[in-house]
């Protein structure tokens, strides 16, 4: 009764919160720093794996990842801009799990100009977020956690930073099935970019499902994501056709792991929304997809994925663990 209950006052505290229609920042927090994640479509709550870049999008996770586990990431974006990302975990206890996490966007340098195109000079831009987590083993393979995350961006002159809070769930079983509840982003500006202007961070409830197939060398995993933005002027339909449809879909993230072995995988994922925003804007064919794979050694792990989150560029993702 009492887990029963944490579940209930979780799914309702997550629906008290108003969701923000409007745009949000801070927004570097919705790139995935897991290549797994990344290969899946982006988005994933739910898997099972000893990967401690999972903690990036579900701190409850941190209870399936080895003692000492550090983590360092890389991921190719845009011209000169530097993505960088870095974990460590530590178990203290079969029930207690405690990470710390820190990443930094660096968008390099570029023209300033005044309203007719000439240039004055030039500026950097930054983002950068550091965070603990901690995640609580409840028993019958339900676990709790969260992650406290001090935010902060430059541009310019401009500056803004936040106090966020992610909270999730995490459930599995001995029949390879898991699941995954997130609330990401609850939180807000403790000083704003103009000082008469608050913004929303990029608030985001998740839900997620992982079955590995009984008698072949499969796993599948469903996420639904933004599911407290629900308005029509929040999609973005240029034909104006299949406007429910279209909403439904821009919440689903499906992907599948192939696993030949147990030590290596091979993952293929599609994100929907993501799809029809490349595609509205020019994206050829491959828009929504995304393809990786990793080796999952007992010490050594490895990871790199491939996915398009603009129209100009394609990304790399690499991930590399060590465990004491």
């Amino acid at each position: 009764m009492k887990k029963g209950g944490i579940f209930i006052l979780f799914c309702l505290f997550s629906f008290a919160i108003r969701a923000q229609e409007s745009a949000s920042v801070f927004n570097f927090l919705k790139i995935p720093v897991s290549a797994h994640t990344a290969a899946l479509g982006g988005e994933n709550v739910s898997l099972k794996i000893d990967d401690p870049t999972l903690i990036f999008g579900n701190p409850a996770t941190a209870a399936q990842i080895n003692d000492m586990s550090f983590n360092l990431n890389y991921m190719t974006y845009l011209s000169d801009t530097k993505v960088m990302s870095a974990s460590i975990v530590k178990v203290f206890s079969i029930r207690h799990t405690v990470g710390l996490t820190g990443q930094l966007f660096k968008y390099g340098s570029m023209d300033e100009t005044d309203e007719e195109g000439n240039v004055l000079g030039s500026f950097s831009a930054k983002d950068m977020a550091v965070s603990a987590l901690y995640s609580y083993t409840m028993g019958n393979g339900l676990v709790g956690g969260a992650t406290m995350r001090l935010i902060h961006s430059k541009y310019a002159e401009f500056t803004s930073t936040a106090i966020g809070v992610d909270l999730g769930l995490h459930y599995y079983n001995d029949k390879d099935f898991s699941a995954g509840l997130v609330l990401k982003n609850i939180g807000r500006q403790i000083s704003s970019f103009y000082e008469d202007e608050t913004e929303a961070l990029p608030f985001d409830l998740q839900i997620g499902l992982t079955q590995k197939m009984e008698h072949a060398p499969f796993r599948l995993s469903l996420t639904l994501r933004d599911l407290t933005r629900w308005s029509d002027h929040y999609y973005f339909n240029p034909e104006g056709k299949n406007s429910l449809s279209r909403k439904l879909w821009n919440h689903v993230v499906a992907g599948i792991d192939f696993i030949p072995i147990e030590k290596a995988y091979l993952a293929l994922g599609y994100n929907f929304r993501r799809g029809n925003e490349l595609k509205a804007a020019g994206a050829g064919h491959g828009a929504g997809w995304s393809f990786g794979g990793g080796l999952q050694l007992s010490s050594l792990k490895l990871g790199i994925s491939y996915a398009k989150y603009h129209v100009d560029a394609a990304s790399l993702l690499f991930n590399i663990t060590y465990s004491l």
